[in-house]
């Protein structure tokens, strides 16, 4: 395991990962808010990968590639395994032990647990962020990478409780926490959008009707209300601010948002009261935050996945591993999603693609 070395700046970016730590966890579905074969040890200890691509790749015994290449299984003690159900588990002991194993080739690491059920009062999903290295986006900067284990290009780890989430959501939720919401808008739900225009999987509405009175009504994607954290899963795309804050259109496409000033939840589906509401434009929101710096032009839009599957020993059967396996092709395929879901490729409207297979090349 690599040694942690903390300075002033790490510490300061390990506060700043404390407070960024986005858990998304609504109990309304509706609204809820990633040749080889097995490894030989030699003479003198190190790993060694013979080439077979049809076989499953033992890093460790309880640390496997899955023969398919789409993920790893890493399998824990009953008790540990329950940690992170109870969200009592740190994602950082799982990624730095994947690290021992893994070259610093990915952008994101997905953690997925194996739960038949989400345990009630447990979170839908969790985005902790490693590091944030663009500016504009109305966060600090901060690097964390090597309390991860990574030497610096992961950007965030998410973790889900069920495999399912990755089709059904929230997966394309807890990807956007990578860049939003830092502060862009002001909102009275900490890291999502709120009572805003801003219609997408971190909530906020797309249509608003003034009913008088101080009083709003807020609909989505032609539904009868809207989520201020969330808008139901995978089952919309990504919205224009969010689009524009994951660096996947220039500034010139930005559409102004209307914010709600000091609101109050009503009684009527989507309804909501508020002092004003406010509107500010394109040219408002980038002088308040900055510019988008790496811009549009030069932005990211190809990204590397991992995913690991957390389980107790023998809780993966032939047709869970099956299940698993066509779920996350479906969701990184650079194609339309084969369910009534967007993945990311389609939520980005086609402008960015998550790769996830594991490449020999990145076995350590």
């Amino acid at each position: 395991m690599k040694p942690l070395n903390f300075s002033f700046n790490s510490l300061f970016a390990l506060l700043l990962l404390s407070f960024f730590n986005f858990s998304c966890s609504s109990d309304e579905e509706t609204t809820m808010e990633e040749p080889i074969a097995q490894e030989e040890v030699d003479a003198d200890g190190g790993d060694t990968v013979t080439e077979d691509d049809n076989e499953a790749v033992f890093l460790t015994d309880n640390l496997i590639v899955d023969a398919s290449k789409a993920f790893v299984n890493y399998t824990l003690p009953e008790v540990d395994y329950e940690k992170y159900i109870n969200e009592e588990g740190d994602v950082r002991d799982i990624t730095k032990e994947i690290y021992n194993h893994f070259n610093d080739d990915y952008d994101l690491i997905v953690i997925l647990a194996v739960e038949a059920v989400k345990p009630e009062g447990t979170a839908y999903g969790v985005t902790t962020p490693a590091k944030n290295s663009i500016q504009g986006l109305g966060g600090s900067i901060f690097d964390a990478t090597s309390s991860f284990g990574s030497d610096g290009r992961l950007n965030g780890v998410i973790f889900m409780p069920r495999t399912e989430f990755v089709q059904s959501g929230p997966f394309l939720h807890e990807i956007a926490h990578l860049w939003a919401n830092k502060g862009f808008i002001a909102s009275t739900v900490g890291g999502h959008w709120g009572y805003a225009s801003t219609g997408g999987q971190l909530g906020g509405f797309d249509t608003l009707v003034d009913l008088g009175s101080n009083t709003y009504k807020g609909t989505v994607a032609g539904r009868i209300s809207f989520g201020t954290f969330a808008n139901g899963g995978n089952s919309i795309p990504y919205s224009n601010v969010e689009l524009y804050v994951m660096g996947l259109i220039p500034e010139s496409e930005l559409a102004a948002i209307q914010v709600a000033i000091n609101p109050v939840a009503g009684n009527g589906a989507g309804e909501f009261t508020a002092d004003e509401i406010k509107t500010y434009t394109a040219q408002e929101l980038i002088a308040a935050n900055g510019k988008r710096i790496p811009s549009y032009e030069v932005a990211q839009k190809e990204f590397t996945a991992l995913t690991v599957i957390i389980s107790p020993e023998n809780a993966i059967d032939d047709a869970k591993k099956e299940a698993i396996v066509t779920s996350l092709e479906d969701f990184y395929k650079q194609g339309p999603s084969s369910e009534s879901t967007y993945n990311f490729w389609s939520a980005t409207g086609e402008r960015a693609h998550f790769s996830n297979g594991i490449e020999t090349v990145s076995i350590q």
